[in-house]
């Protein structure tokens, strides 16, 4: 075979058309043979020779896409020291951009022998692990262009490739749980009817399964726990796992692209699959370990985990900084994804110990030409101490506003002395985002996601029901801020229900009418449920996987639960569009509380009122029984410019919120429009299609009944 000397950049395997360069970093190896495996289980090992700055490179002729290799590398084991070489272990290449195979957890993967944790495991590891594979970086994209929608116009839409698309009826099987599945005409029909703008996938980074979760006959269904930075995670695939996942995955952004969908990535850099000092070596661990994680300074033996996964990488590595950059930029240029959810954010601002939003991490992203040009949003927080981030990202980031989620939950479920925050979350959080010079675009405003309840089962649970998880239901939260209505779990008391549905209707609707980015969770449109599993990240079934026929029965012959499901999605698109059409609901500045100069009306572009009609005054916002408001929203003081500087007018909207649980009297505002007409009434099964809803003077009553929320508007 021949060995020429290539290139130390890029890392990884490239292919050029004639052969294919490899190249790997190790501060710490003695020397790292790279080897090409073989179908007959054999393989030819060729030492990597030549070194620049610490990474190993060759060129190989003749090598093409398809070939799967791995890195044995040799060096110093002394764990107490950190370092855990050891040339038994088959490795994957960090920058693998597709990885074939799968972990079946024998002994051969772990460092040690069972039981043993001091011991030295010298087992080959080759038959037992997963394999790199080299990729055909061509492919034709045609005249793809990213959407890159404005943010004020963006609704997001958080999914999960196989949960979105395994239980379709209208595809075929072989595309079910696939990247193929989810570019299908009927999963984009779905997206575009509904109105969302941008699918923000669960963790489609190459995961492996947990060794725990697989002799329990469970699965790490949601995919935080990544071991390959660059590759698509190859169960999603349909095609194949040769290369064919990264073809198929670009198919799938190409054709949501094309229907206007934004492809959002969430994405873990905060930890790695290899877990703790009792995980396998799969990887990093053993290229080097002391230059990837986060050991214990005192006991290098051990790993700093500020996830709750047993490991966290080493964020003030360059080698680190430069593995995660690499990445992200391959995700948009290569792969043209729109933009990253960052799960546990805070932990990569951990440079040491705390949290710090100058880190070199953010630095590097706020200079990048490539990264920093595409959606960022962080989940703001970690389980380390001062994890709790929310409001303290740089200016560049979005953040996942998990007080919005608290208050509004905390809003509808009765609970006393929540207006005056809920105003807040309502009108952007500028409390938050303010005074570091963002705007409520910064805020990603969401009521459930993929971690706790779904919809359904916020309005259907008053306690977590764990148990199939197999923990004893001693996992995911216990403090949710749900309430059953009455009722814990399924029932056919038909008060009770409707009354879930109106809650339903009352989340979907103050989503929807808040300031900053809506993120819906997949199903919830409907009223998926999980049976109160409020942490069904192991759960790979039928518990966790969205349940379409209930939505798209035959409307002449459903009841019951289909019809409830097709009610809550009609009420869910008419609301997506209502925003849309309204650019009153999704500003790009925070209001100002007075009139805007140049409009031709004197009243301010927000104003505040008890149901009686009269402004709100100090002491009404702390009452601790109030549970009701008015808001209006003046569509002629909107500050902001449109995209040609011109100025923007819209209708103007009165909000009546009433989340007591009796029915409330509220009184149209005398001095703020003659003629309005209701437009939304969360009260109604069909919730008042836009347009059809009853006509109302100024000083008119209106019945908000309890536990609703009805819309006025009044032309431009």
């Amino acid at each position: 075979m021949q060995v020429w000397p290539g290139q130390a950049y890029p890392l990884g395997a490239t292919y050029d058309g004639a052969g294919t360069n490899f190249a790997v970093f190790s501060e710490v190896a003695d020397r790292i043979e790279l080897c090409l495996l073989h179908e007959d289980g054999s393989e030819t090992a060729v030492e990597l020779r030549e070194s620049d700055a610490f990474v190993r490179h060759a060129y190989l002729p003749g090598v093409m896409p398809g070939q799967r290799y791995g890195f044995r590398v040799h060096g110093p084991y002394a764990p107490e020291q950190g370092a855990r070489c050891n040339s038994s272990k088959l490795l994957l290449d960090p920058y693998a951009r597709a990885i074939a195979g799968s972990v079946d957890w024998g002994e051969a993967v772990y460092g040690y022998h069972f039981g043993k944790p001091d011991s030295r495991n010298d087992l080959d590891s080759a038959p037992h692990t997963m394999s790199s594979v080299v990729v055909n970086p061509y492919f034709d994209w045609g005249d793809d262009r990213p959407p890159r929608t404005d943010y004020h116009r963006t609704v997001i839409y958080e999914a999960h490739v196989k949960g979105l698309t395994m239980l379709h009826p209208a595809l075929p099987k072989e595309l079910r749980g696939t990247y193929a599945g989810l570019a299908h005409p009927a999963i984009i029909e779905h997206l575009t009817e509904l109105g969302v703008t941008a699918i923000e996938l669960m963790p489609v980074h190459q995961f492996v399964q947990d060794h725990r979760l697989a002799d329990a006959g469970m699965a790490n269904y949601w995919g935080y726990n990544t071991i390959g930075f660059f590759a698509p995670h190859n169960a999603y695939a349909s095609w194949g796992d040769r290369g064919q996942q990264v073809l198929e995955f670009k198919s799938a952004v190409r054709a949501l692209h094309q229907a206007g969908i934004e492809v959002i990535l969430d994405v873990v850099y905060n930890h790695t699959a290899e877990g703790n000092h009792l995980g396998p070596t799969l990887s990093f661990r053993g290229l080097d370990n002391t230059s990837y994680y986060r050991l214990v300074e005192d006991d290098p033996r051990y790993y700093m985990d500020t996830t709750g996964t047993g490991n966290s990488l080493l964020m003030r590595s360059p080698h680190v900084l430069q593995l995660i950059m690499d990445s992200l930029r391959y995700w948009v240029t290569e792969m043209h994804v729109d933009g990253f959810r960052f799960d546990l954010a805070a932990t990569l601002a951990r440079q040491f110990h705390e949290v710090d939003r100058l880190s070199s991490f953010f630095d590097l992203v706020q200079q990048d030409p490539v990264v920093s040009q595409v959606k960022l949003i962080a989940e703001p927080w970690d389980v380390g101490e001062g994890g709790y981030q929310v409001g303290n990202f740089p200016p560049l980031w979005t953040e996942w506003n998990g007080m919005y989620r608290d208050t509004v939950r905390d809003l509808w479920r009765g609970e006393p002395r929540t207006l005056a925050e809920f105003a807040s979350r309502l009108t952007g959080s500028s409390d938050l985002y303010q005074d570091d010079g963002r705007r409520p675009l910064a805020s990603v405003n969401f009521v459930t996601c993929h971690d706790g309840f779904t919809l359904r089962d916020l309005v259907s649970y008053n306690e977590k029901h764990n148990d199939a998880n197999g923990e004893g239901n001693r996992d995911g939260e216990s403090h949710n801020r749900s309430w059953n209505c009455g009722v814990e779990g399924g029932t056919d008391d038909e008060e009770v229900r409707a009354l879930r549905l109106r809650q339903m209707r009352n989340f979907i609707a103050t989503l929807m009418l808040s300031q900053g980015v809506p993120m819906l969770s997949h199903g919830d449109e409907f009223g998926r449920t999980q049976h109160g599993n409020n942490n069904a990240y192991c759960q790979d079934s039928e518990l966790s996987w969205v349940h379409w026929p209930e939505a798209e029965a035959d409307a002449e012959t459903e009841t019951g639960e289909a019809a409830e499901a097709r009610s809550l999605l009609e009420f869910t698109r008419s609301m997506v569009w209502l925003r849309r059409d309204h650019p009153v609901f999704r500003r790009r500045r925070f209001f100002h509380g007075r009139p805007v100069e140049g409009t031709h009306d004197d009243l301010s572009d927000i104003a505040w009122f008890v149901p009686d009609g009269r402004e709100m005054k100090a002491r009404d916002w702390q009452a601790a029984h109030a549970k009701a408001l008015t808001v209006f929203l003046n569509g002629h003081a909107i500050s902001e410019p449109g995209p040609r500087g011109e100025r923007i007018s819209d209708d103007s909207f009165l909000l009546m919120f009433n989340a007591a649980a009796e029915d409330l009297e509220f009184t149209v505002p005398v001095n703020h429009g003659r003629q309005w007409q209701v437009v939304v009434d969360t009260a109604v099964p069909e919730g008042v299609p836009p347009g059809q809803g009853d006509k109302v003077a100024a000083g008119d009553r209106l019945t908000v009944v309890g536990r609703s929320l009805t819309v006025l508007r009044r032309p431009a």
